[in-house]
C-alpha cells in the first residue's frame, strides 16, 4: 500500500518541481543512490523498471526508506502495462510514470488512489490523459518532441496542464531555466542528473550537491519567471 495519499504525492511534485530517475539492478547501490537524492533535498523520486526483477529492487527501496523512516515519496517508472503497474502499486509505490499513455494503467492506478503520470507527445494524447484523471502529463522525450517550445506553445489553448518534460533536460541554469519560463509544472531528471561516473565512483556527496544545484537552478527559474 502506498504510504503517501494521492493528492499529497501530487503537491510534493508540484512544490519540488524536479524529481531525479534512475535504475540500478543493486539494492545497496540503489539505496545510496536515494538516500544522496534525499540529502540533496529531494522529496520525490522515481525508479524505472528497466530490469529484470527490478521490482524486488524497488521493494527493497520502500522497505528501506520506510525502516530508517527516511521521508521520500518514491514512485516507479518505465511502466508500460497493467500488470507492471499492479506489482509496483504493491510494493508501495506512490506514483507511476511511463513511456506511453496506456487507460488501463490509468484505471489500475485510479482504482487505488495512486497517481498515473503517463508519457505522451501530442496534444491529442495529452487531452485523452486528462480525460482519464490524470493530474501531470509527462512530455516524453521532451528534448525531442519541440523541447520548452512544445510546453509553452500547447499551454496556450490548454492552461489547466500540468507538464513534467523528461528526456533531454540538461542540469544547467540554460536549460533548467527555459523550461520552467516556458510552463513545466516540474522536471524528470535521468542520466544527466544521476551520472554513470559518479555511481561508478560511489562519489554520494557530489551526487547529493548536483541534485541540490538544480534544485536551486529551479527555485532561481521559478522566482525569476514570477517576477516577469
Amino acid at each position: 500500500m502506498s504510504r503517501f495519499s494521492r493528492m499529497e504525492t501530487l503537491a510534493s511534485m508540484l512544490e519540488m518541481g524536479l524529481i531525479p530517475l534512475f535504475h540500478n539492478s543493486h539494492s545497496e547501490i540503489s539505496k545510496k543512490i536515494v538516500k544522496s537524492c534525499v540529502e540533496g533535498g529531494s522529496m520525490v523520486i522515481e525508479f524505472t523498471n528497466r530490469g529484470d526483477l527490478s521490482w524486488r529492487v524497488f521493494c527493497d527501496l520502500i522497505e528501506y526508506v520506510d525502516t530508517e523512516g527516511i521521508d521520500v515519496i518514491l514512485g516507479a517508472g518505465s511502466v508500460i502495462e497493467a500488470q507492471t503497474a499492479a506489482i509496483y502499486i504493491n510494493c508501495g509505490a506512490n506514483f507511476i510514470v511511463g513511456p506511453n499513455l496506456n487507460p488501463e494503467v490509468a484505471i489500475v492506478c485510479n482504482r487505488r488512489k495512486v497517481p498515473y503520470i503517463p508519457g505522451c507527445g501530442t496534444v491529442t494524447e495529452i487531452s485523452q490523459a486528462e480525460e482519464l484523471g490524470v493530474e501531470i502529463v509527462k512530455i516524453f522525450p521532451a528534448g525531442q518532441i519541440g523541447g520548452p517550445a512544445f510546453v509553452k506553445a500547447v499551454l496556450g489553448p490548454m492552461p489547466w496542464t500540468r507538464f513534467m518534460p523528461t528526456g533531454g533536460i540538461e542540469p544547467t541554469e540554460e536549460s533548467i531555466g527555459a523550461w520552467v519560463k516556458a510552463g513545466a509544472a516540474c522536471l524528470g531528471m535521468g542520466s544527466k542528473l544521476i551520472k554513470k561516473d559518479l555511481v561508478e565512483k560511489k562519489d554520494w556527496p557530489e551526487l547529493a550537491m548536483s541534485v541540490a544545484k538544480c534544485i536551486d537552478l529551479v527555485k532561481k527559474a521559478r522566482q525569476v519567471s514570477e517576477s516577469i
